[in-house]
C-alpha cells in the first residue's frame, strides 16, 4: 500500500492509501487555513508598515505656526500667501492663526502653537510687550521664535525680520520736506503704540524734517491701527489750526481717513499727505493727486525670505553661513538680547515712478492703478 504523507494534530505523520480521501479532505482544510492565516499575518504587516511610514513622513515634515495681529491691513494677506507658498514649497507646513487685534486671542493661539509641539513659531505681535512670557515659555520648550515685521522685546528671539522702519520714517519726512520746501504745520498721524516699529519710524521721520521749516502742530496715535482713529484725530488738528500744509499718516490705511477729512474742508490735494506699504487705494490717490507719496515695502521678498529662514530654523542650519540664501549677517538690541536681525530696504513711490516700481514691479497692475484717471 502506497504510503501517504500527512499532517495530523500538527503532526507530520505516515498514512496508508485507504485513507487518501480523509486525508485530502484534512489537507484541503488545513491549507485554505494556512493560506488565510498567511494572508492575514500579510495584510497585517503591509498596514503595519504602510501606517508607520505615513506616520513617519508626517513627522517629518517641518511645523511652522504662523500668528498674525489681525488681517485689517490689506498688506497682511500679501505676506500670508507668499509665506505659505514659500514654506510649502520647502515642504514645511504652516498652521495660520488670526488674532483679530485681541491681545488674550493671540496669547491663546501661541500657547496652542506650544502644545502642538511646532517647530518653529513666526509672530506679528499685536502688543510685543503683552506677549513676554507665552514667548518665553515656547523658547523654553525649545521652539525657534521669529519677530516678522515687529518686534518682542526682551525674549531673546531667534531672528527679527523686517523692513528698515527708521527708513520708511526718513523717507516719509523727507518727502515732506521736498513737497513744503516753504514749510508750514503738518499733523503727525501716528500708529499704534503698542507697536515697535511705530517709534522707530518717529524717530527716522524727526530726524528727517529736523532743520527744514516744517512744524509739527498736532500729533496723535491710532490704538491697533484702527483707520477711523485717524479721522478723529485729523479733526481735532483742524481745530487747533487749519493752516496746514502736510499730513504724516502711519500708514496707507490710516491715510484714506485722512483724505475724507481733507476733503470734506475742501483740503485734499492742497495739503501733502505720505503714508506707506502701497496699497492699491493709496496708489491710486498718488496718480489721482490727493496723495503725495507712499512708501512701498517689499513684503513679498520679506515673506518669502522669512519662509526660508523659518525653514532652515526649524532644521537646525545656520542662517548667518555663507551657503545661506539669505545670510543674516546683522544683530539688534531687543533690550535685553542681542539677535539675529535681517532687514529689508523699502522704496518711496510717487506719481514719478509709480509705473517703474509698483507697476513694472508687478505689486499692482496698470488697470488698477489707473483705475480712475481718464
Amino acid at each position: 500500500m502506497e504510503k501517504l504523507l500527512f499532517m495530523d494534530n500538527m503532526e507530520w505523520k505516515i498514512g496508508y492509501a485507504g485513507g487518501v480521501d480523509k486525508m485530502k479532505k484534512k489537507t484541503g482544510v488545513f491549507l485554505i487555513i494556512s493560506a488565510m492565516l498567511l494572508m492575514l499575518l500579510a495584510g497585517c504587516g503591509s498596514s503595519n508598515e504602510e501606517t508607520e511610514t505615513t506616520h513617519a513622513s508626517e513627522e517629518e515634515k517641518l511645523q511652522i505656526g504662523l500668528s498674525f495681529d489681525s488681517f485689517v491691513i490689506e498688506r497682511w494677506l500679501r505676506d500670508r500667501d507668499m509665506f505659505v507658498s514659500t514654506a510649502s514649497s520647502l515642504d514645511a507646513e504652516v498652521n495660520v492663526q488670526v488674532a483679530g487685534g485681541v491681545v488674550e486671542e493671540q496669547i491663546s493661539q501661541i500657547e496652542y502653537f506650544i502644545q502642538k509641539k511646532m517647530d518653529v513659531i513666526v509672530i506679528i505681535p499685536i502688543d510685543g510687550d503683552a506677549l513676554h512670557d507665552v514667548v518665553k515659555e515656547a523658547k523654553s520648550k525649545g521652539i525657534y521664535v521669529v519677530c516678522y515685521d515687529r518686534i518682542i522685546p526682551n525674549v531673546n528671539a531667534d531672528l527679527y525680520i523686517t523692513i528698515d522702519n527708521e527708513m520708511v520714517g526718513t523717507l516719509m519726512g523727507e518727502s515732506l520736506v521736498e513737497a513744503c520746501p516753504d514749510g508750514g504745520n503738518i499733523f503727525v498721524i501716528n500708529g499704534s503704540p503698542t507697536d515697535k516699529n511705530v517709534e522707530e519710524v518717529e524717530k527716522g521721520f524727526k530726524d528727517a524734517i529736523k532743520g527744514s521749516k516744517l512744524k509739527v502742530a498736532y500729533s496723535g496715535y491710532c490704538d491697533n491701527w484702527l483707520a477711523e482713529l485717524a479721522a478723529t484725530h485729523v479733526n481735532k488738528g483742524l481745530e487747533v489750526t487749519d493752516d496746514i500744509v502736510g499730513i504724516m499718516c502711519g500708514n496707507d490705511d490710516l491715510a484714506s481717513q485722512a483724505v475724507k477729512v481733507l476733503s470734506e474742508n475742501r483740503l485734499a490735494g492742497q495739503v501733502a499727505l505720505v503714508a506707506q506699504d502701497a496699497d492699491l487705494a493709496a496708489c491710486q490717490r498718488i496718480v489721482e493727486g490727493t496723495q503725495t507719496m507712499t512708501v512701498y515695502k517689499p513684503i513679498e521678498q520679506e515673506a518669502s525670505t522669512a519662509a526660508t529662514l523659518a525653514v532652515m530654523l526649524g532644521k537646525g542650519e545656520d542662517i548667518g553661513g555663507s551657503d545661506c540664501e539669505y545670510p543674516v549677517t546683522e544683530t539688534i538690541n531687543d533690550g535685553e538680547y542681542e539677535i539675529p536681525y535681517y532687514k529689508i530696504t523699502p522704496v518711496a513711490v510717487t506719481k514719478e515712478n509709480m509705473d517703474e516700481v509698483i507697476i513694472d514691479g508687478g505689486f499692482h497692475t496698470r488697470e488698477d492703478v489707473y483705475l480712475n484717471v481718464k
